[in-house]
């Protein structure tokens, strides 16, 4: 990953008001995270001039890092039942293009090489197939949506 591409994931970030990204790849590793800054003022007025003043602004908390989980597990009482997770975040496509129809739909069984949707980070069109057989139970995320990594996209019943 060059630093034009780490630039138009930062373009990304901020477009679709994403605060985490994390990449593994092989021997690179890139995590970028976007604090909010906290800002408080208190202004006094008096009857001949007003006074502005600004209180410090505190360092954010370091937060731990999550190790990230391939799929999430369902809940124990439904072993069946898994979900289809993006490995990215980006933006998240049901079809190849507005006028196709979608790969999958609800109620639709699937195999592991199914493609079932697209997620498009910096300006690449990116294939998310099933990894596993089963049939779709529900479509969690809306089209043309931003993702992130490891959001359920589909619940699917093994």
């Amino acid at each position: 990953m060059d630093l034009r591409e780490i630039k138009e994931v930062i373009k990304l970030m901020k477009a679709n008001d994403i605060t985490d990204f994390e990449l593994e790849k092989d021997d690179f590793k890139i995590i970028l995270r976007k604090e909010k800054e906290i800002v408080t003022r208190q202004i006094t007025e008096t009857p001949m001039q007003a006074y502005y003043s600004p209180q410090p602004i505190l360092p954010p908390t370091p937060q731990p890092v999550a190790q990230p989980v391939a799929q999430p597990k369902a809940p124990e009482n439904d072993p069946s039942v898994d979900y289809i997770v993006s490995p990215m975040v980006g933006t998240f496509y049901l079809a190849p293009s507005p006028e196709s129809p979608p790969y999958v739909t609800t109620g639709q069984e699937v195999k592991p090489d199914d493609v079932v949707c697209i997620v498009e980070a910096m300006k690449v069109f990116n294939e998310i197939k099933a990894e596993m057989k089963g049939k779709i139970l529900e479509v969690m995320a809306e089209n043309g949506a931003p993702v992130e990594y490891g959001q359920k996209l589909f619940k699917i019943k093994k």
